[in-house]
């Protein structure tokens, strides 16, 4: 764990200071889970369930807040067992899917979800074509019912392929009134209308938090990094965690704590949840 600046280590006890009161808020893929080859391969880090246990008999609450689907992650994470095992320590877990769009509770075990946006079945319709002209037809198209991905990860030359297809993929998102979402190895497609910046600031309204933790890796996560931010400034305590990678530098510039990887982040709960100033 390493803090960017004098600051970032007052942020972080700022946070300590309050934490009973903390909401926690994380990232799937690369925070909580190792990237993997395979989307639907990925799992929780083996330490990750204890940690957030750890955790939950801390702080007030914590949400899962990814470009997933709410029920991908869920299952993937098996977050219903964990989420009850963390009511019964006190604090709720929440799953906010597709950029905050769908939601999941360990109470309610419901997810609730609006319908796809306007454009996107005829942007995937249209999408092969578009990828077999960039010269990455064999790209991994990945539907997530409110949101279209394609990832190349698993190409010979996946950041080649990247560089290829982002523009032809943006004009045909631009044509169908969609927004994309960049990311390592990967395009997403989907509406505009939210982001996890939004997700953050509602949480952080709905539970009434006396301050907020939120730990991302990857583009998508900037705006949330941002609400952290905008919250600080504001008078709430925040910290900004980047999960760092070698394929998204450039967010390190935006943490006030760097950790490595999803192992990083694992080290990082359990030391929130220390009754020991770590």
């Amino acid at each position: 764990m390493e803090f960017t600046s004098d600051d970032a280590r007052a942020h972080y006890d700022a946070v300590r200071a309050v934490l009973d009161g903390v909401v926690v808020g994380l990232d799937f893929d690369g925070t909580l889970s190792p990237v993997v080859d395979d989307p639907e391969a990925a799992r929780l880090h083996p330490g990750a369930p204890g940690a957030l246990l750890e955790l939950a008999e801390v702080v007030r609450a914590v949400a899962v807040i990814t470009g997933r689907p709410a029920r991908q992650a869920v299952a993937m994470g098996d977050l219903d067992a964990l989420g009850n095992a963390m009511l019964d320590r006190g604090a709720e877990l929440f799953v906010f899917g597709q950029y905050g769009n769908e939601r999941w509770s360990a109470t309610d075990q419901r997810i609730r979800s609006p319908r796809p946006p306007a454009g996107l079945a005829t942007f995937e319709r249209e999408l092969p074509s578009v990828l077999r002209r960039a010269g990455a037809g064999d790209a991994f198209i990945e539907e997530k019912g409110l949101a279209v991905a394609v990832h190349t990860r698993r190409m010979d030359d996946p950041a080649g392929a990247l560089e290829r297809l982002r523009g032809p993929v943006a004009e045909l998102a631009e044509r169908h009134h969609l927004t994309i979402e960049p990311g390592r190895n990967v395009v997403e497609v989907r509406s505009g209308d939210m982001h996890k910046g939004q997700a953050v600031r509602a949480f952080v309204a709905e539970q009434e938090a006396s301050g907020i933790v939120f730990g991302g890796d990857d583009l998508g996560d900037i705006e949330a990094f941002e609400a952290v931010r905008a919250l600080r400034a504001d008078g709430l305590p925040g910290l900004v965690v980047c999960s760092a990678s070698h394929e998204q530098p450039d967010l390190e510039e935006l943490a006030d704590v760097v950790v490595d990887g999803p192992s990083g982040v694992v080290d990082l709960l359990t030391r929130l949840a220390s009754p020991v100033r770590t």
